[in-house]
């Protein structure tokens, strides 16, 4: 099964091709600009890598958040007229369970931190068990020291939000704290591929008419439009 995923949610931008299981081309930038006036590009660099043509895919994934609401409205929308055109399967997969998924299996659990301004993280934990994935948790938007409370054993953090409070993390929990390393602080998009393909498997793709943004925070303009 051929797939492209797409990753938008933060500052940095992936796209993938993966078929039957594995990866054949993979870009990720980290450019100053919006990822609309580079995603298409990418799209395109990735199926002339695998010479293969949009229409060759038999599937799309893309995540669905948390992270930058511009982001996520740029990465999904591209992904749902892919999917409505060529009338194709569509997976939303968390950013969060991206980012712990790229992570090498290990001893320790696993904190998932996205920066999401304002002095918050989008945070979640998981640990593996049998060689797979578990969720410990809702996904949430949390002041870091609420999102790393209550640890208390070894724990590795990964994400933008790891990169950017780890000194804050290792003064509030010092060799308990363990960090993935900034080439796993991005999120990719193969990791996004490699999470859909069960579900495409299993026949659970997402109805691409529901497929929306899941934010977990109101965006500040619907935030001031309650205060007024």
């Amino acid at each position: 099964m051929k797939i492209l995923a797409l990753d938008t949610a933060t500052s940095s931008c992936s796209v993938a091709i993966m078929d039957n299981g594995v990866v054949r081309a993979e870009l990720t930038s980290a450019p100053n600009q919006t990822h609309s006036k580079h995603l298409v590009t990418m799209i395109d660099t990735v199926c002339g890598i695998c010479r293969l043509e949009i229409a060759a895919m038999d599937g799309f994934a893309v995540t669905l958040g948390p992270g930058s609401f511009t982001g996520l409205r740029i990465g999904i929308s591209t992904i749902k007229a892919l999917a409505w055109s060529l009338k194709k399967p569509v997976v939303g997969i968390s950013s969060l369970d991206a980012l712990a998924w790229q992570s090498i299996p290990g001893p320790y659990p696993i904190c998932t931190l996205l920066d999401a301004r304002k002095q918050e993280v989008y945070c979640c934990r998981y640990h593996y068990e049998n060689g797979e994935l578990k969720k410990d948790g809702p996904e949430q938007v949390l002041a870091l020291a609420d999102a790393i409370s209550g640890i208390r054993k070894p724990c590795l953090f990964v994400g933008n939000g790891a990169a950017l409070y780890q000194k804050e993390i290792i003064d509030a929990l010092g060799a308990l704290a363990h960090f993935a390393g900034r080439n796993h602080d991005s999120i990719r998009a193969s990791a996004v591929a490699g999470l859909s393909l069960n579900r495409f498997m299993q026949d659970q793709a997402d109805d691409v008419a529901l497929l929306i943004p899941h934010y977990i925070r109101k965006s500040d303009a619907v935030l001031h439009r309650k205060k007024r």
